[in-house]
């Protein structure tokens, strides 16, 4: 799927949401924080990931466009909290203590570990498939898989191969 454009207006809301959250961040903690990459690539149901060691957050540009206020006020604090607990206290629980610190106390933002966009523009297709005890919706990735013969799926309840659910009409 093509990366959708993101009007320069947002690329700027975003940006201004980042360095006001950031420098409070430094207010608050008395550290002079670099400023982290923003990059406007990431997939699937995610609406960002922070990448800790590159100082980097990624953004999912459709999420970005559907979501546009409640994307900048929640999404785009909670990856940089990621980041500052990083440099402030190293490895520790992604949505731990910390975080949720650096996300209510520093920020000033609710810490919320997931969002609640809809998901449906980004949702992977998926393809039935049948076990004696239920239905499965396999990616279409692994569909394929199966169709070239390079993987099998089970059922983890009743340990049945997966096969394609070809329902009757």
């Amino acid at each position: 799927m093509k990366t959708p454009r993101i009007p320069i207006a947002l690329v700027q809301a975003v940006m201004n949401s980042l360095r006001s959250h950031l420098q409070r961040a430094r207010d608050h903690l008395g550290n002079d924080f670099a400023e982290p990459a923003i990059i406007y690539q990431q997939r699937g149901m995610a609406a960002g990931t922070a990448w800790l060691e590159r100082n980097e957050i990624r953004l999912n540009p459709v999420l970005l466009l559907e979501n546009q206020q409640a994307f900048i006020d929640e999404v785009v604090p909670h990856e940089l909290a990621h980041l500052l607990v990083w440099k402030t206290y190293g490895r520790v629980a992604p949505h731990g203590k910390e975080w949720k610190w650096m996300m209510e106390t520093v920020l000033g933002v609710p810490a919320r570990r997931t969002h609640q966009f809809e998901t449906a523009s980004v949702r992977p297709k998926s393809v039935p498939y049948r076990c004696r005890c239920q239905q499965h919706m396999l990616t279409i990735r692994r569909h394929n898989r199966v169709l070239r013969g390079e993987s099998q799926y089970r059922c983890v309840h009743c340990g049945d191969i997966l096969l394609p659910d070809n329902p009757t009409d």
